[in-house]
């Protein structure tokens, strides 16, 4: 296994400087195996078609990323890409015609590396069997299979195409919930569901056995659970420690906001704050509790960051307390009955007490102007135009939930209309993303030039997933923002 990339780097310190690298999953065919009576178990509100999704919409994504991070794999050779008679190679981890870039990486090409590894493979074949239940003739006859196969088994769930031998992780392709980059280190997360047990257990695998990683090892967080947590009683969501990428922002380099929500609990963010902050990683850690509501799931569903003075977010929460005097995020919480309000709390490092802030765009504005050193007023731009009933059907669909490729430049879903024309409105250019390639191809336009553009997404099945782009990304590398 020789796959060290010497001008790797994990450096993440904003949601908005220009992308360099990140960890993608591209739709593989355990999502086309989600039936309808296991979908939400598996955290999917509806079954989607997975060619559709796979051919209209993420191979657009993979495309785009390619042109602004990888352009040397992809420049000039469009045409070919998407002949028939090529059938998806270059999208394909699996196949001889893979893009295999080593900016837009594939998280499948990366488990087939550590699986070439006897003794990686022996011990995590175990382990996947034990969580899945198998019998010890199925482990061993795993043990034997191909490196690149059994990568495909351990994601789809299927021997071959058919064959099921365990549920699916369809959530993989949400890359960013397994891990977040935070400076140089990577914080490994701990999701709620037991439906992703398993991609927990493949991420750990890659990021301390991948030569990509190597130069890290010192720098790979795990959050521990609370001491006696075998004892606590019941399975209630705040009586557990998990946290999900969803919920983690990197807005500048000495501040990091967790979000308490549907899939991190309070006690999540409190492990993670107390470990950041013993490794020196950031000075400053800012708590935003949601409503635990499916409709919101994450922070990044409710706001992501467009430009350091620009913000998209949903405009119909509030958060309103008057005194905080609580240093430790747990008991803040705990004292606290409505699970349907936000509540914002910033804590600092070496301070003993937490300053409140009021609602999102207080946080957000001070974000901008404080952190980012901002000197242009702060801008939101509202889901749905602010508009009920447009804002929170657009927020179902991800209308805040984009992915910055730099400054300014972002993608989000085509459906969503009113929160397309809030973007018009505030002097953003609107591109669809099959139009913008043929420019890029067509050297009518320069990736990196660009500014101030919302590109439009296919979106009928992914959105059904219910993740955007921020969710389908898991950045590595970003440029400093200056």
């Amino acid at each position: 296994m020789s796959k060290k990339n010497n001008d790797f780097r994990i450096d993440v310190t904003s949601e908005i400087g220009d992308l360099r690298c990140l960890l993608i999953h591209s739709p593989d065919s355990g999502l086309g195996k989600v039936v309808p009576s296991k979908a939400q178990d598996w955290l999917f509100e509806d079954i989607v078609h997975l060619d559709t999704m796979r051919r209209n919409e993420y191979d657009y994504y993979v495309k785009l990323l390619m042109y602004f991070l990888d352009p040397a794999k992809i420049k000039g050779k469009l045409r070919h890409i998407d002949s028939a008679e090529n059938d998806r190679a270059f999208f394909k981890p699996d196949n001889k015609d893979f893009h295999a870039s080593d900016k837009v990486i594939e998280l499948q090409n990366l488990l087939a590396d550590i699986l070439t590894e006897g003794d990686i493979r022996k011990k995590l074949v175990a382990s996947v069997c034990a969580i899945e239940n198998c019998t010890y003739r199925l482990q061993q006859k795993l043990i034997d299979t191909a490196p690149v196969e059994l990568a495909k088994i351990f994601i789809s769930g299927s021997l071959g195409n058919d064959e099921m031998i365990f549920a699916p992780i369809p959530n993989l392709i949400f890359s960013r919930d397994i891990g977040i980059a935070i400076n140089n280190y990577m914080l490994l997360n701990k999701p709620a569901k037991k439906a992703r047990s398993r991609e927990t257990l493949l991420a750990r695998y890659i990021f301390f056995n991948h030569p990509l990683f190597t130069a890290y090892q010192n720098n790979i967080l795990e959050i521990p659970e609370t001491v006696h947590h075998f004892l606590r009683p019941g399975e209630e969501q705040d009586e557990k420690t998990t946290l999900e990428g969803g919920d983690v922002m990197m807005v500048s380099p000495q501040h990091l906001v967790i979000g308490c929500s549907e899939r991190t609990s309070v006690s999540g963010a409190n492990e993670a704050m107390k470990l950041l902050f013993e490794n020196n990683v950031v000075k400053k850690v800012t708590i935003v509790k949601i409503p635990h509501k499916r409709d919101y799931m994450h922070i990044d569903t409710i706001f992501t960051q467009v430009k350091r003075n620009v913000w998209v977010m949903l405009g119909s929460l509030s958060a309103l307390e008057d005194t905080v005097e609580e240093t430790n995020v747990v008991k803040w919480f705990s004292e606290k009955k409505s699970k349907d309000r936000t509540e914002i709390v910033q804590f600092e490092k070496g301070k003993s007490k937490p300053r409140l802030f009021k609602s999102l765009e207080e946080l957000l504005n001070d974000i901008s102007e404080n952190d980012l050193q901002s000197n242009k007023k702060t801008k939101f731009i509202y889901s749905g135009n602010d508009k009920f009933p447009y804002d929170a059907r657009e927020q179902w669909t991800d209308s805040c939930n984009l992915l910055a490729v730099k400054e300014g430049v972002v993608l989000g879903y085509d459906r969503n209309d009113k929160t397309v024309e809030a973007f018009r409105k505030k002097g953003f250019e609107i591109i669809k993303v099959a139009d913008l390639l043929e420019k890029f191809e067509n050297n009518e336009l320069d990736p990196q030039n660009m500014k101030d553009t919302l590109i439009l997404m296919p979106s009928s099945e992914l959105s059904r997933a219910r993740g955007g782009f921020h969710c389908m990304s898991m950045p590595l590398f970003r440029d400093k923002v200056v």
